[in-house]
This record gives structure tokens, sequence and C-alpha cells, in this order.
């Protein structure tokens, strides 16, 4: 992989609109991102998912301006950028091995071996990477897909709900992870779990009926919220405060 390049943020979107079939889904939305491991929150149908697509070049703005990595061609973007869709197709009769060894290779990464090794210990499959797909459970399928997006050391590293069927104690384990390629990377989380965003994330991004709402840092967040608003914790009733919700008693 090239040498990183320095930019003033990774991650800039002005006026950014994105559709999902004939709705706008991501309208008007304007934000930089850094280094650092930046929370997505919201609730379905907020626009998250169209959101990261648009990053991962999955989907084309339809307007605004979106500049990943200082504007680099495709090709060299797609090289650096890791994604995880919230489902992710995979040959069932690759083991885990071939298959972040495939995605490896769509990525041109140059020590192919080493960096497929590398990528299965960080997620806790190095005993499971000589195992068939179709054998895992479904916890480990998404760890195969959380190593499948970093094997290339990407610069900006995209997640969609990473933590979909992990135990608490492999979520405990993810979180730490997070911090670590934070550390260099740019990294997107969405999430619908708060507890994640409050653990792992320096950065909190709400988005509400495709419009930015909010961001800043998990702090400022839960100062928004009071105990008249939902939720366990002072960054869920930050959220809530935020969206409307109002604190009701006997209430799902």
């Amino acid at each position: 992989m090239t040498a990183p390049t320095t930019y003033a943020w990774e991650i800039e979107a002005r006026g950014l609109r994105v559709r999902a079939g004939r709705r706008t889904a991501v309208d008007g939305v304007t934000l930089r991102m850094g280094r650092g491991v930046h929370g997505l929150l919201g609730p379905n149908g907020a626009g998250k998912t169209t959101l990261i697509r648009a990053l991962a070049t999955v989907l084309k703005p339809h307007g605004g301006e979106l500049t990943l990595l200082g504007g680099m061609d495709l090709r060299e973007l797609r090289r650096r950028v890791g994604y995880l869709p919230q489902e992710f197709g995979h040959y069932r009769r690759f083991t885990v091995r071939e298959f972040v060894s495939y995605v490896a290779w769509l990525k041109e990464v140059r020590d192919v071996p080493g960096a497929v090794q590398r990528a299965v210990e960080r997620v806790g499959l190095a005993d499971q990477a000589d195992d068939r797909m179709k054998t895992l459970s479904g916890g480990m399928i998404r760890r195969a897909g959380i190593a499948q997006a970093i094997v290339n050391d990407p610069e900006v590293l995209l997640l969609d709900e990473p933590t979909a069927g992990l135990d608490p104690a492999q979520r405990l384990r993810f979180r730490e992870l997070l911090t670590e390629l934070g550390r260099d990377s740019c990294v997107v989380v969405s999430t619908h779990l708060v507890e994640d965003v409050a653990a792992a994330c320096t950065d909190v991004v709400l988005l509400s009926q495709g419009e930015l709402i909010f961001q800043g840092t998990p702090d400022q967040l839960a100062q928004r919220g009071t105990d008249e608003h939902a939720g366990d914790s002072p960054l869920e009733r930050g959220y809530s405060a935020l969206l409307g919700i109002a604190r009701r008693p006997g209430a799902w």
C-alpha cells in the first residue's frame, strides 16, 4: 500500500445530498472528520447507512460536495478505504483466510499472507482461519467481515453496525480494537448502541431524517440531556433530547 498522505481532513462533506432509491436519504449534510473514532448515531431511517455507502463510494452523491483523502482518483481511494456493510456477501465454501485474502488481493495489498494473518489475529479468528465461512456462527462471520475491512490498514474505515451478533465479551474486545485503529485512521462507526459510542468514540455525529443535527464529543452530547429525557445514561438522555424523546414511565 502506498505510504499515507497528510490531509487536513480525511472526510469533508459540504451540503451533501444522497438518494436511496427515489428518496433523498442524506439531505444537505456538512461535516468534517479526521483521525479518531466517529460514532454515527440516529434512529432507523435517519440516513446512516446511505451516508456510509456514499463515503464508501458505493453510492454517488446527487448534490453538494464530498472529498475523501484529499480527492484522489477512485481506484487509489478504494485501496485506502475499508468498508463493512450491514450485510456483506461471501462465498460460503471459502475459508476465513481465503475470504480475507480475496479482499486483500482486490485492494492490491503487497504482502497478502502477512496482512491476512494480522487481520484475523486482531479480530480473534486465528484459530478459525482455515474454517469454512458456512460453518461459522453469526458473531464469527461478523468478525470475519471486520477482518476484511481492516486487512489493507485503511486510512478511512467505515463500519456499519459492526457489533451485530457479537457477544458482550467480543464487544469489549472490539471497542479496544476501535481505539487502536483510531490512532492512525479515520474510523466511522454506524451503530444503534449508544454505549459503544461512549466507550470508544472521540466524536459523535447524529442524523435525523437525513439531516445532521449534532456533531461533537460524547461529553457534549451528554450535556444536552436532562432527567426529563429517555435513557439510562447521560449520553442516552442527550441523544433523546436532540431527537425530542421525552421519558414516558412504563413505555418501551
